[in-house]
């Protein structure tokens, strides 16, 4: 299973949120794509950005310091991205800088059809991230909570070319409280494209809880503020779910 760290964008800064919430914003550091060269350097085998300004805005926020970060690291490692990604247009200037994968989210539930043309187009480079709250799904930066359930959402797409789901329990997400565990297991049961975990994850025993339950289609989970804090370290946490393998 990846430990994936997350960078995410707000202004030009790497930040953390709590609960998706833009005024609570903790900020890492002023130089992102040295950020991005730190986890590689500590092993990481993919990095996940998030455009937080962009997927307030629904359009590309952030382009220089993605730019800055693909041009440090996308040579060595995969590298996701997702936030303000509306439109073929945006998946196409990124994935010509060198990105790996697009992550749509929002787009996803107003415009499925999105999806379906982005997986023609772009074959095996587009992952959609559903993020919930209570089950259900929500978008625009989280700030709009739907009637879609998460894994109804799902479902709809693993046939369409999909790499993967990453599922993010909005309630967690920066709040060092522990993995959705049971809710994200259910989902990757229920479908035939892995499942990447996001939000929540505090410690090592995090890590081994979802280790426990990879083989039900988890492959791989993304870790944010407890890497910046140091509750986890990032190569320890590696090297245990290696050792799960």
């Amino acid at each position: 299973m990846l430990l994936i760290p997350a960078i995410d964008l707000k202004q030009g800064q790497c930040v953390r949120l709590k609960q998706g919430i833009m005024e609570d914003a903790t900020v890492f550091s002023n130089n992102p794509a040295q950020m991005a060269e730190h986890w590689l350097q500590q092993g990481a085998r993919r990095l996940h950005l998030v455009d937080l300004d962009g997927a307030f805005a629904g359009q590309p926020e952030n382009f220089d310091a993605i730019k800055a970060i693909l041009q440090a690291v996308a040579k060595e490692i995969p590298v996701e991205l997702g936030g303000g990604i509306r439109d073929l247009a945006t998946i196409e200037r990124y994935l010509d800088l060198g990105l790996h994968f697009v992550i749509i989210g929002t787009a996803a539930v107003k415009n499925p059809n999105l999806v379906r043309e982005a997986c023609k187009h772009f074959p095996n480079q587009v992952i959609v991230g559903i993020d919930a709250k209570n089950g259900q799904v929500a978008t625009d930066g989280w700030a709009c909570v739907t009637e879609h359930k998460a894994a109804d959402l799902a479902k709809q797409f693993e046939d369409d070319g999909v790499s993967s789901i990453i599922y993010t329990d909005i309630g967690r997400d920066g709040m060092m409280s522990g993995v959705n565990i049971e809710a994200t297991v259910q989902l990757a049961e229920s479908l035939k494209i892995p499942v990447i975990a996001s939000g929540g994850l505090t410690n090592l025993d995090d890590v081994r809880a979802l280790c426990a339950v990879q083989q039900s289609g988890i492959e791989g989970v993304i870790t944010g503020r407890a890497i910046y804090e140091g509750t986890i370290d990032f190569q320890a946490a590696q090297q245990l779910a290696d050792e799960y393998s």
